[in-house]
């Protein structure tokens, strides 16, 4: 089963579902810095990659004090914002004519697993032909902690971007408008039905909830790179969903994305 979130997340994976749309703004790493229609330029085969061996099984070291988020905001501010933006939504004026763009990581880092992020910032672009850069020899170990713990609390909202290299903040409200419109095209479309989409936002919700709460630094296993489904699980087991609810949210996410409708 597959997941990235939009998760949303998360934050909004769900943080994470990310709707496409021509009237979309900033949210996946895909085809545009928004949360634009169409196939993603691959966005949905990086988050499904299996993490390499020598960097599954790590979890932050780090703990997001205020201290490491010091830290980060003055390395994301330097290394990251001028691609990504300075809310981290992938909106950046230096990743304009990039292609794919840049990832909208406030926005996808709530439901990707610590290894996973951790992985893509050491080995930056590499093997999936982005044109993010490798940052194994520009960032100290601890330094790519840290800025994993401020990209983090710029997609929970605990805190908010500088504004100096442009972009936007993570909107949850316009998330939400979003992933309504998208659930709604999906039902006149035909690729999902009315009950499917109401049972979709209402775990939608309670993953939030779940993230917003608990956190989500150090979960998932160590061969995936999102944490979705450990989510759902811990929802599951805690009574607060049904399996069948959480069987049909997954269901409908990979329908959604295979529609193209959710990047």
């Amino acid at each position: 089963m597959k997941r990235i979130w939009i998760l949303v997340l998360l934050a909004g994976m769900l943080a994470a579902c990310a709707p496409s749309g021509d009237n979309a703004s900033a949210e996946v790493e895909s085809a545009s810095p928004g949360m634009g229609m169409g196939p993603g330029g691959g966005m949905m085969e990086r988050h499904r990659a299996s993490i390499p061996a020598d960097f599954a099984d790590l979890t932050n070291p780090i703990a997001a004090d205020d201290e490491s988020l010091t830290r980060g905001e003055e390395i994301f501010t330097t290394q990251c914002a001028t691609c990504h933006g300075d809310g981290g939504m992938g909106d950046g004026p230096g990743g304009a004519a990039l292609d794919p763009a840049p990832a909208a990581i406030a926005h996808t880092s709530q439901m990707m697993s610590d290894a996973y992020l951790f992985w893509r910032i050491t080995e930056g672009g590499i093997p999936f032909e982005t044109s993010m850069i490798p940052y194994r020899d520009i960032l100290d170990e601890q330094a790519r902690w840290d800025v994993i713990n401020y990209i983090r609390a710029l997609g929970s909202g605990q805190v908010m971007p500088q504004g100096k290299m442009g972009g936007n903040a993570f909107d949850p409200e316009l998330e939400a408008a979003q992933r309504a419109e998208m659930l709604s095209t999906a039902v006149e479309q035909g690729v999902i039905t009315q009950k499917e989409a109401d049972n979709f936002d209402f775990v939608h919700g309670e993953v939030d909830v779940y993230t917003s709460t608990q956190g989500i630094a150090g979960m998932g296993s160590s061969d995936r790179p999102d944490v979705l489904d450990a989510i759902l699980s811990e929802l599951v087991n805690s009574d607060v969903l049904a399996q069948d609810q959480a069987d049909s949210f997954m269901d409908v996410h990979d329908r959604l994305m295979d529609a193209g409708l959710m990047q």
